[in-house]
């Protein structure tokens, strides 16, 4: 049955995840909560985890799932299930793009889906740090830790381009972030 409930959790969050795999965190920690696979904690780790590893956050955190409940078949399965509704969207999305992209329906569609899913991935930030650093979300005490590695995080990548004259790449800010945070949480 395991095999089941990770194909149908994770085809669900692959249907249903629009604005790659930021906008999917609220959902897949909904499939994740929902049949216990882990706990809040554990998925706050393992999307950080995820973040912070090669390939999409989607596929890695299915993987990961799918290998804990039901090993190297439900890592699989997982896998799949997740990676196959956006495989089937974009073959079907080729055939009719040629005549679809020019509709101007379609494309105010499209315009329409950016502002949410910017809002999208931005309330997954702000959850993520009110739930790490604050005790309002996460029941225990103020984390004065999380809080200053946050804002250290924010001011390099604002304070980057006055500083370097350019945005600082993605890549260096995780690497500024498993730096810091095993300085300052201790290896």
């Amino acid at each position: 049955m395991i095999y089941l409930d990770l194909i149908l959790g994770f085809l669900r969050v692959g249907c249903f995840a629009f604005g790659g795999a930021y906008g999917a965190i609220p959902l897949i920690r909904d499939v994740v909560l929902s049949y216990g696979w882990l706990t809040d904690e554990a998925l706050t780790y393992m999307i950080a985890v995820a973040e912070s590893t090669p390939g999409p956050i989607m596929v890695n955190l299915a993987t990961y799932v799918g290998s804990s409940q039901a090993g190297f078949l439900g890592a699989v399965l997982a896998t799949l299930a997740v990676v196959m509704p956006s495989f089937i969207i974009i073959l079907l999305i080729m055939i009719a793009m040629k005549s679809a992209l020019k509709n101007k329906y379609v494309q105010a569609i499209l315009r329409g889906l950016k502002p949410c899913v910017i809002g999208i991935v931005l309330a997954t930030g702000v959850f993520m740090i009110a739930k790490n650093a604050l005790p309002i979300m996460s029941g225990s005490k103020f984390d004065v830790k999380a809080l200053c590695l946050t804002a250290v995080l924010l001011a390099a990548m604002f304070g980057s381009k006055k500083v370097l004259k350019k945005k600082i790449s993605p890549i260096m800010l995780i690497v500024i972030s498993a730096v810091l945070g095993a300085i300052v949480y201790g290896i």
